[in-house]
């Protein structure tokens, strides 16, 4: 696959991500497990019912690597919980910009100390400056209710920690899965899956205002069949040609997106640091998804055309 595509496909991915913070803020009486549960756990559904055919003609080697499988399912499966409610703790801006952000790290670190992959010198400039730049982010980001305290901006914090652990974790089996032969579509599918059967089920006892009122269920359809269904089939796609810790890289996008929502629509307040922050992770995009040396080449073309 043209890897122009791949990466486009992880850029769209990342923008629909990036509306599920704001998204989840408009049907406020669902609690954080519920809506990440069924975003997740009807997601995964519709993404296996999607790829029957690719299961089963993957059925031998999903089965050689289920040790990975459940790895990676336990992983979705946290990931949600983690994420939201680390949205809730510390508000959208934070929420997302930490769990985010903090994944590519975690991402690269699982490659080099696993796959033994080396630490490209391009990757390692585009995450000082994402690194430099979700900083900025966080602190322009002011708190602005009680609910945003110190302690539970902490806790959201670490939570959001955890969701980027896990969230490198997902991405880094899917990419060790689609290396081995499996499908992308199967892969995916086998991992929201089985998460599938660990979220829903916790619906019984989290998800009581879930489909209370039209807002609520128009919430949690948007989140299960757009960011999680759509976004993961287009991630799915990206991760045939690019690097887990690349793809991953490219998803600092899901932060702008989520914080300029959350200012425009949320009324959250932003200080001007922040923009700076924004500049910065839009060059860290710009390092990672665009080819330096080709784009020399045809300025250099160009000019001597002149």
């Amino acid at each position: 696959m043209n890897h122009a595509i791949a990466t486009i496909a992880v850029l769209v991915a990342s923008v629909f991500w990036g509306t599920t913070g704001t998204a989840a803020s408009f049907a406020p009486d669902i609690s954080p497990f519920a809506i990440g549960a069924f975003a997740m756990g009807f997601g995964g559904v519709l993404l296996c019912l999607t790829a029957i055919k690719q299961l089963i003609d993957n059925a031998n080697k999903l089965t050689q690597h289920y040790r990975l499988i459940l790895l990676g399912s336990a992983c979705v499966a946290i990931y949600p919980l983690a994420f939201y409610t680390s949205m809730n703790s510390a508000g959208v801006a934070i929420g997302t910009v930490v769990s985010i952000a903090s994944a590519p790290l975690f991402t690269v670190l699982l490659e080099y100390l696993i796959d033994k992959n080396p630490i490209s010198t391009r990757w390692l400039v585009s995450f000082c400056f994402g690194a430099i730049g979700i900083g900025l982010i966080a602190l322009g980001k002011e708190s602005n209710s009680a609910a945003e305290g110190l302690f539970s901006q902490n806790i959201g914090i670490l939570l959001g920690l955890i969701a980027g652990l896990t969230y490198a974790g997902y991405s880094w089996v899917a990419k060790r899965l689609i290396s081995n032969g499996v499908h992308s579509k199967a892969t995916m599918a086998s991992l929201f899956g089985g998460a599938a059967c660990v979220l829903l089920p916790s619906l019984l006892i989290t998800g009581d205002t879930l489909f209370a009122t039209i807002t609520n269920t128009s919430v949690a359809l948007y989140m299960a069949i757009v960011p999680m269904f759509l976004g993961y089939w287009l991630f799915s796609i990206g991760l045939k040609t690019i690097a887990a810790s690349q793809a991953v890289l490219i998803t600092l996008l899901e932060p702008i997106i989520a914080t300029i929502l959350a200012i425009v629509i949320l009324h959250e307040q932003f200080q001007q640091i922040g923009w700076l922050g924004i500049g910065l992770v839009s060059i860290s995009l710009v390092i990672q998804t665009v080819n330096i040396k080709q784009f020399v080449v045809h300025c250099k073309k160009r000019i001597l055309t002149i």
